[in-house]
């Protein structure tokens, strides 16, 4: 939870947003900075994607099935005579290799994502996986509460999003374990995110997946301006885009999900972390230069923090279907005012009450504070003990890809990330409205509210014998002055 600071210096550098404090200098990204790169983007892979188009042609079928007010029309616009038999996926990356030496721009392409940059060392990059694991539940929590739910509020970034419908109500859990997916192949081992890796080859796609949906957006723009104003948003998925989806992944994390949660990594767990996200920047056609260091990476976030974040009436719309999608579903179980009440703790009441989320009742609040006293033992606990460490990151591993991927719960069988959230005119992310339809299960909310009751008697137990100890310190002093 943010908590403020009275006694923090403060001068005319002081800048105060969205509940975080931090002094801008002259080395943070000033609006002006950002500008051209709100217009450019990764050209390399957005060549390479029509080359495949030209290949391999996305099937016609696979029109806007996004939108639950738009479902209906699939079928009805398919291939005429198709079968009810679903069509074989597209794997883009099996196509880049396919056909990488045949064709100028996929040999480009292809050989940049394979060739290893100088500044990677395996070894740091492992370190950085495991970072992942050993703070894997507060992890999680913040990339769903913060990075994913507090970052609709920027404006520009969910006019891509509500364009695709991937975040309307009944896509938004399949989008969000659909991108957990995607970190949790870059973290599974080392061997995965070198070259012809898991994780490596499922960032290739997601970088191909972006320029199509880049490519989509505009053309339909360039058929009627009005649909998207490129000149108010950008690009879409741009550079400055591109790079603050990295920096929610790493930065946002270590310097302000896990605080607020009562975690800070120590600091050579910082360095591994960013370095392991710079390297997936680089596979997914990002700018490098402002992870080169934890310090740069610090600093781009609070500018995009203090620049970028300002809710709009689409950031409302995308942060309430992101609740909705999770009310009372596995694996966690959690009510609406529970979730809004992790979203309050991470982001604070202003961007909260800005993305129009409900206000949850004390009683969900000691919940949070309950998870975040579980949380905070378990991950101090387990990383004092390297031999107990290691086999709680290795457990971890195979738990998260059990239950976000293989789980019928989750996603069931591993995505390739075709390109099946597709932009359209028709398409429209509308909000969802709470019926509680969710499964009732106690869930983590019993869990936390054990946790909070367990922490406040042992607060209550120490309070009692502090007291005792201090009033006979007392009684003795007093004995002693009075002989």
């Amino acid at each position: 939870m943010a908590w403020s600071n009275p006694f923090r210096y403060q001068d005319e550098n002081t800048r105060i947003c969205w509940d975080y404090t931090f002094q801008i200098t002259d080395q943070h990204l000033t609006p002006e900075q950002a500008h051209p790169m709100k217009f450019s983007y990764d050209v390399l892979g957005e060549q390479a994607l029509e080359r495949l188009d030209a290949i391999s042609p996305a099937p016609r079928s696979a029109l806007p099935r996004n939108s639950s007010r738009y479902a209906e029309k699939t079928n009805a616009n398919a291939d005429p005579g198709h079968d009810d038999s679903p069509l074989p996926r597209r794997d883009l990356y099996a196509l880049l290799r396919e056909h990488a030496e045949q064709d100028q721009i996929l040999g480009r392409l292809w050989t940049e994502v394979n060739t290893v940059p100088a500044w990677v060392d395996w070894s740091q990059i492992a370190r950085g996986q495991e970072v992942f694991y050993r703070y894997g539940g507060p992890i999680l929590t913040g990339l769903a509460y913060q990075s994913l739910l507090g970052g609709m509020g920027a404006n520009r970034v969910v006019e891509t999003l509500a364009r695709t419908g991937g975040f309307s109500p009944h896509a938004a859990r399949r989008r969000l374990f659909e991108t957990t997916q995607h970190l949790l192949q870059c973290t599974q081992s080392l061997r995965s995110i070198q070259p012809g890796g898991g994780g490596h080859a499922s960032s290739i796609r997601v970088r191909l997946l972006h320029a199509a949906v880049r490519q989509r957006i505009m053309k339909l723009a360039q058929q009627r301006p009005e649909y998207y104003d490129v000149a108010k948003w950008g690009i879409p998925i741009n550079d400055i885009d591109s790079i603050a989806t990295i920096g929610t992944f790493s930065a946002t994390l270590i310097w302000l999900s896990l605080p607020r949660q009562g975690i800070w990594l120590r600091q050579q767990e910082i360095t591994d972390y960013i370095a392991l996200f710079r390297y997936i920047g680089y596979l997914t056609g990002t700018p490098t230069e402002p992870f080169e260091t934890p310090a740069k990476a610090r600093m781009i976030m609070e500018s995009l923090l203090l620049n970028e974040i300002s809710p709009s009436e689409t950031s409302k719309i995308l942060a309430n279907n992101v609740i909705t999608c999770l009310e009372g579903q596995p694996p966690s179980y959690a009510s609406r005012s529970f979730l809004e009440a992790n979203a309050r703790w991470l982001n604070g009441n202003e961007l909260c009450d800005r993305l129009g989320l409900g206000r949850p009742g004390l009683y969900y609040w000691a919940l949070v504070a309950g998870q975040c006293l579980f949380f905070t033992c378990i991950c101090y606990f387990y990383r004092t003990f390297p031999y107990l460490d290691r086999r709680k990151i290795a457990a971890l591993r195979k738990i998260f890809w059990a239950v976000i991927v293989e789980n019928k719960h989750g996603l069931g069988e591993a995505t390739v990330f075709d390109f099946k959230y597709i932009p359209d005119f028709h398409t429209k992310t509308d909000m969802a409205n709470s019926e509680g339809t969710g499964l009732k299960h106690p869930g983590m909310e019993r869990r936390n509210l054990k946790a909070f009751l367990v922490g406040c008697g042992i607060l209550g137990i120490m309070g009692f014998c502090g007291c005792k100890v201090a009033i006979g310190l007392i009684r003795k002093i007093v004995s002693n002055l009075e002989r």
